[in-house]
């Protein structure tokens, strides 16, 4: 199956789960391909349907002119259309005045909304900044292919009924009717985090034979969703790492995508190669980019993400790290990465442990 849509999104997934191919056009073009009911047809050579009378209707016969579309503009976008319009703008509708406003200047947090909850980005956080962490005993939470997008990490489209997130949302008297999608509820970080790396259409290698957000946990190899086995791995004080092939974190720049990635308890990313902000989302997030070096991946390197991986101790400005990645069977695969943080300001948010607790901390000084 396969759909036509006029956004600007065209994620496997996104329009329906059971929709892998989804092609851009203009909204026009959408109404077209409406017409014709399927998208494997040249709208410019083919019929789109037929009329009462059986004759053949093609693109050309419904597609308006220049002149029509001009004058149609002329006709029904006016001054005054406008000024009627932002006329009362900071009054709002009925809605918006019936909203009730409490008093005081911090924000009122509703615990049972299912949509805004405050977030743990601060908790625990000190006024002195934590400097480079270590990363030693971690485990592969998800090892993966390539041209893994932001919207595989961190999908914005329906969320499952059986899913962690749908399964929280019900827990909480949501109905599934009423689960809305993930980008509504990008104020909840409950739904947000457990939504992360749940893609539909999203295939770990250590999971072979899945789709969506299923992982192995280490050691026991037990199958589980990404985040039960997250939740598992933080309760024992497990580090995590994703491993990844060319291009992780294509597409739009969502930052979901690096903060679930960072409440799961991901500490760094080895990957071949990074779409550019993405990789400084992370950095952002106080998640650590690695990059492979040329001419490895992990299946060069033999990797299966079983292993326990120790990266040697960052310093200011480090060019590169050695990996240890060591098996069950005490077999270890040494290989170096390069850093990905590129600038000083970005060591500056890292060392912080993310750009967030960066600008508080410059607030409070």
């Amino acid at each position: 199956m396969s759909s036509i849509l006029s956004g600007n999104r065209n994620f496997e997934g996104r329009i329906h789960q059971d929709v892998k191919m989804n092609f851009l056009a203009s909204p026009p073009l959408v109404v077209a391909y409406a017409i014709a009911g399927r998208t494997d047809i040249d709208v410019y050579k083919e019929p789109l349907t037929q009329d009462a009378n059986g004759k053949d209707i093609y693109l050309k016969d419904i597609w308006p002119s220049v002149k029509e579309v001009s004058d149609l503009v002329k006709n029904t976008v006016t001054k005054d259309m406008f000024a009627k319009s932002y006329a009362n703008v900071y009054e709002g509708d009925s809605h918006w005045q019936q909203i009730q406003i409490p008093d005081g200047k911090l924000y009122d947090w509703n615990n049972a909304s299912t949509y805004i909850k405050k977030a743990t980005f601060f908790d625990g956080m000190s006024i002195d900044p934590p400097g480079i962490p270590s990363i030693k005993g971690a485990r592969c939470l998800a090892k993966l292919g390539d041209s893994v997008t932001t919207d595989h990490i961190s999908p914005a489209g329906s969320i499952k009924a059986d899913s962690p997130a749908g399964l929280y949302l019900q827990e909480h008297g949501v109905e599934k009717a009423q689960f809305n999608s993930y980008g509504s509820r990008r104020g909840n970080h409950e739904v947000m985090v457990r939504g992360t790396f749940a893609n539909v259409r999203l295939k770990n290698l250590l999971a072979p034979g899945t789709e969506g957000g299923v992982t192995r946990t280490q050691p026991d190899n037990n199958l589980a969703s990404i985040y039960d086995a997250a939740v598992k791995y933080q309760e024992n004080n497990t580090p995590l790492i994703i491993l990844a092939g060319k291009e992780y974190g294509t597409g739009s720049s969502r930052d979901w995508a690096a903060k679930g990635s960072l409440l799961l308890g991901v500490k760094a990313v080895i990957a071949e190669s990074y779409e550019r902000i993405h990789r400084s989302n992370l950095i952002g997030m106080g998640v650590l980019p690695l990059q492979f070096k040329d001419g490895d991946s992990h299946e060069s390197l033999g990797l299966t993400g079983q292993e326990q991986f120790d990266i040697n101790e960052l310093h200011d400005k480090t060019d590169e790290v050695t990996i240890v990645a060591t098996n069950s069977d005490g077999k270890e695969i040494r290989f170096s990465a390069d850093v990905r943080i590129d600038t000083p300001k970005e060591w500056d948010y890292y060392k912080h442990g993310g750009i967030l607790q960066y600008v508080l901390r410059g607030m409070l000084n």
